[in-house]
């Protein structure tokens, strides 16, 4: 089977889906692999990796990607791009397609097969292939990393001869894959660690990493079948933003990770909140593409309060690590398609009945297969 690797053409974007290694492993499997000209430069991959590896390179991508049997990449398609791969063919990547209706009609259209990675199920057969997670994970450290180099402080406690400096303070909202990291790499750099979570299961998590679980009595909450927090109700949401109030203003640094699947971002740093900290202090906001958590945030942009506080609002956080953020997602790409290789037949077997399958694969012969999506379409 022809496996192609486009490069990706988001602005900033360096990531990529196939790195040597796994170009290498898929070799090994049966897949021809073909690369698009420089599609890892900018995660620090040569051409010339690449061919070591066994892949072909392609300066045409319209060719490549027309003589796919899958083409596999990171950032939605171009319209462009779905009309160039032939009927029949298989994509896998980030689809966006609760908001990205234009390319989900288009897929379909074009007969593809699409994999949207943002649908993979939360199942321990997939955690090997959770791009989410993997990706939340680098944002994670990359939340902490950001805040580190913009304070004006340092981070852990140090005891010289002029005096002992105290650690600063840390305050994490949302203990998911990507809190639980920022947990661990602000711990890991010295600072006083609190984090707060509407899922009491993952108490247990964020204090094995060193950190204060700040409780908040919210009544009945949980989590979806897929490990999201579930949606706030009106009232739980003000008594979460009074508690929040208090550890925002004695924090140096927050870091808001809050997201709800196929929902706009919950707004939990108001205004007001943000106005109660101290000038110097740090807000991330790495809900910020989805809608955000905290008042005043812009997406790629860094804005300083009237208070001197500072919200970071960059997007892509993983991007900024794009060595390691292409090492995982690759490595993702790779465990999916060796999960459905068949060696005898050498080729790529399907079952819809499969539950990675029937998860993520949203668009199959012309149709879209999953109900959100088509919900989503009507409205």
């Amino acid at each position: 089977m022809k496996l192609a690797v486009p490069r990706e053409t988001a602005p900033g974007e360096n990531r990529v889906a196939a790195i040597p290694d796994t170009v290498k492993k898929l070799v090994e499997l049966g897949f021809e692999v073909t690369v698009e000209k420089g599609c890892g430069e900018g995660s620090g991959f040569s051409d010339a990796d690449y061919e070591q590896a066994g892949a072909a390179l392609s300066a045409d991508r319209a060719a490549m990607i027309g003589g796919a049997d899958i083409v596999v990449r990171l950032d939605k398609p171009s319209i462009e791009d779905v009309k160039a791969m032939k009927r029949g063919a298989i994509h896998v990547g980030y689809l966006d397609p609760l908001n990205s209706h234009d390319v989900v009609e288009a897929l379909a259209e074009a007969g593809v097969s699409a994999f949207s990675m943002e649908f993979l199920p939360r199942t321990t057969l997939a955690q090997k292939m959770d791009s989410l997670s993997s990706q939340a994970n680098l944002g994670g450290y990359v939340a902490v990393i950001l805040a580190a180099e913009r304070m004006k402080r340092i981070l852990p406690m140090m005891m010289t001869p002029a005096g002992t400096i105290p650690p600063a303070r840390v305050f994490i909202i949302g203990a998911g894959v990507a809190g639980l990291q920022a947990i661990a790499t602000a711990k890991r750099l010295g600072a006083r660690v609190e984090a707060f979570d509407t899922r009491d299961v993952v108490k247990e998590q964020v204090e094995s990493l060193g950190a204060k679980f700040v409780v908040v009595d919210l009544g009945e909450t949980g989590q979806t079948k897929d490990g999201y927090a579930k949606a706030l109700t009106d009232e739980q949401i003000a008594k979460q933003r009074e508690a929040m109030a208090k550890r925002c203003s004695a924090a140096d640094v927050v870091i808001t990770t809050a997201q709800v699947f196929g929902r706009k971002a919950p707004l939990i740093v108001t205004e007001d909140m943000v106005a109660g900290m101290k000038p110097g202090s740090i807000v991330v906001d790495m809900a910020v593409e989805s809608g955000g958590n905290v008042a005043g945030s812009k997406l790629d942009e860094e804005v300083v309060t009237d208070n001197g506080v500072t919200i970071i609002g960059l997007g892509k956080l993983p991007n900024r690590v794009a060595t390691h953020a292409s090492l995982m997602y690759a490595s993702n790409i790779y465990n999916m398609l060796s999960h459905f290789w068949d060696k005898e037949a050498n080729t790529l077997k399907l079952d819809l009945e499969d539950e990675i399958v029937d998860g993520a694969m949203v668009v199959h012969g012309g149709e879209v297969r999953n109900q959100m999506i088509k919900e989503s379409m009507q409205k």
